[in-house]
Formats: structure tokens, sequence, C-alpha cells
């Protein structure tokens, strides 16, 4: 098995929060769909573990997404600055 490199050097972000949320999910709710416990779920939201591939795939799956909208090696931008841009209101 090769090692994988953890931590400051590649971390992985998500939006697992973000998107349980919008969807009414609890973390228990999304632990069973993808077949895990829920201090897993928690540990992957607050960065403390990675997900394999395999359970990406089942996260992704279970909110119809791909992957690389959920997981990535660089911070998410919030998404209002996404669907607004970041100008404010009144400003041009």
């Amino acid at each position: 098995m090769s090692p994988v490199r953890r931590g400051k050097d590649l971390p992985i972000f998500n939006r697992l929060q973000v998107l349980r949320a919008e969807r009414g999910l609890t973390r228990a709710a999304l632990a069973e769909a993808v077949e895990v416990n829920p201090q897993t779920i928690g540990a992957l939201e607050r960065g403390d573990h990675y997900p394999s591939l395999d359970l990406a795939f089942r996260i992704c799956e279970v909110f119809g997404l791909p992957v690389e909208a959920v997981f990535s090696r660089n911070p998410f931008t919030p998404l209002s600055t996404q669907v607004y841009g970041s100008r404010q209101e009144g400003t041009e």
C-alpha cells in the first residue's frame, strides 16, 4: 500500500455541512445512506478525516453531484459569492 499524504501538505476540503443543511439531512441520516458511523461524517466535516475514494463516490451519489462539487484540494468560496459575484448591492 502506498503512503497517503495528509494534513497541511495536501488538504481535502469539502462542502458536506452546507449540502446536508440544504437538504435537511442530519449527520446520522447521511451516515446511514453511505453506511458509515455518524462520527465519521463529523470527522469529514471538520477535516479530521479524509474519505476513501469509495466513500467520496457514495457521498456524492446521495447529493447527486460530481466529486469536484463536494471535495476539493482548494478551499471553496462561499456559494453566495459564486452565485452573486463579489459585487455588493448598490455598487457598480
